[in-house]
């Protein structure tokens, strides 16, 4: 069993003992907790609103009553929003002024896995120093539940999903009449979750007819590993071809990654996602761009394309990007796992709205969906650990790796985030594993020969 505790939240596999896994006791402790924190920070007597939403993992419905009533038992009311994705959870927090929200999913881990996802009343994950007083709360005794009088209210609301498909559909940059008019016809994984119901109503909405539908029935038993990478991916790779169709989609269980597939079956690639939707968005709103360290330098060459507009690297995580896009005002970002964060519509990584413009882009474009990808630069990354003994200080090691890089002219070190050293022709980043005692090492170059080159040249020196 395993249970991890984080600033945004906690994650972890159903069953077994409390404080070893996620158990019931766990998810009221911890409820309760982010709870009591909204309580504390509001600035009115008011009793606060929060909206609650989960994937369709097999826990969903359970946590889901755990995670309700404890919110009533803190005065707290609720909109019980069902099965929904966390970028709609996060729109209908904005869209109905709520003052906060949970979702209930473990994103792309496997079915045995649930947890809380923590959002602020912007309907995005709350911070670090947030987080850590959650965390604080969660162990002290300074929770307090309301009286009988004062209990919360749940309201139910099942059309959070619809709404969220009008206001991607209500942006200046989503061109249905063009998606309509291109007649497209398109594959969809949904690995037998809320994707399954968002991602075929929002074609549909788009104007895409044909529509054939893979695991899109949101029992919870998802038929593949439900992480959106291509070895997980042989079902669509080998439908789209065989049915003719001119694009795959694949979500994650609650819909906040995507990942395309050409119409040959080859994968466009994760991290060209947000390359692509970036071109189409910089091509019309000129501006800056934000992805964090660990993604392609693809964003940052694509970027340069236009007069005017900057990249900039953020920390690894969905709060580090969306900071640092508040900072510089990024018109696009996201992060190189497939989720597009645009601001126009919300600060979160967000499926349906990658959905929506990449099939603008398409029907703009009027080529394959293999053509579009040769236009972008070629870069391929590895991913490489280093296993160290839990006596090694870790941190000491990062330290003496960037001081020795640090003195070589011929590249660039960032330290935000473990390390990252920047080479003229690719880059390798270390970041230390929170869990275990490793090192994780991501490179990128333009060939994987080159790419594992550069990794292993790092790892030697550790």
């Amino acid at each position: 069993m395993s249970l991890i505790k984080s600033i945004s939240g906690i994650r972890g596999t159903i069953g077994g003992v409390p404080g070893e896994g996620l158990s019931p006791i766990d998810v009221v402790k911890f409820t309760s907790a982010f709870a009591t924190f909204l309580k504390r920070n509001k600035s009115s007597q008011t009793p606060l609103t929060l909206v609650v939403g989960r994937d369709a993992r097999l826990s969903g419905a359970m946590v889901d009553r755990l995670v309700v009533g404890t919110l009533q038992g803190m005065g707290i009311n609720v909109i019980e929003t069902g099965l929904s994705t966390t970028p709609t959870t996060e729109m209908t927090v904005i869209d109905k002024h709520a003052d906060g929200g949970i979702i209930i999913t473990a994103s792309h881990n496997p079915k045995h896995w649930n947890a809380l996802k923590l959002l602020n009343a912007k309907g995005e994950f709350i911070d670090a120093a947030e987080g850590q007083e959650v965390l604080r709360l969660a162990e002290s005794n300074e929770i307090l539940y309301a009286e009988v009088d004062d209990l919360g209210q749940v309201t139910e609301d099942l059309n959070t999903i619809d709404r969220h498909i009008e206001l991607v559909l209500q942006l200046p940059l989503v061109d249905v009449e063009s998606i309509r008019k291109a007649n497209f016809k398109v594959a969809v994984d949904a690995v037998n979750s809320t994707g399954g119901i968002a991602i075929p109503r929002l074609l549909r909405a788009l104007g895409v007819n044909q529509v054939v539908e893979l695991n899109c029935e949101p029992t919870g038993h998802f038929a593949h590993n439900p992480e959106p990478i291509p070895q997980n991916l042989t079902q669509i790779a080998e439908a789209v071809p065989a049915n003719h169709c001119d694009l795959g989609i694949v979500v994650d269980p609650d819909v906040d990654r995507l990942a395309l597939v050409c119409e040959t079956g080859e994968m466009f690639g994760e991290e060209y996602t947000l390359v692509s939707v970036a071109d189409y968005v910089l091509s019309h709103t000129p501006g800056n761009t934000v992805s964090n360290l660990s993604s392609s330098r693809a964003l940052r060459d694509v970027t340069a394309r236009y007069d005017g507009c900057s990249y900039s690297a953020a920390a690894v995580g969905e709060v580090n990007v969306t900071t640092k896009m508040r900072e510089t005002n990024a018109v696009i970002g996201g992060e190189g796992n497939g989720g597009v964060i645009y601001p126009a519509l919300h600060a979160g990584r967000d499926a349906l709205v990658g959905v929506a413009l990449f099939l603008t882009l398409l029907a703009k474009k009027g080529m394959k969906v293999s053509e579009l990808r040769k236009t972008y630069p070629d870069y391929i990354i590895s991913k490489n650990r280093k296993d160290l003994t839990p006596d090694m200080d870790v941190d000491a090691l990062l330290r003496k790796v960037a001081d020795k890089y640090g003195k070589d002219k011929s590249c660039q070190v960032t330290t935000i985030d473990g390390v990252k050293i920047d080479f003229e022709d690719g880059w390798v980043h270390l970041r230390k594993s929170n869990t275990e005692p490793i090192i994780r090492i991501y490179s990128e170059a333009h060939t994987e020969a080159r790419a594992n080159e550069l990794a292993q040249q790092v790892i030697a020196e550790i």
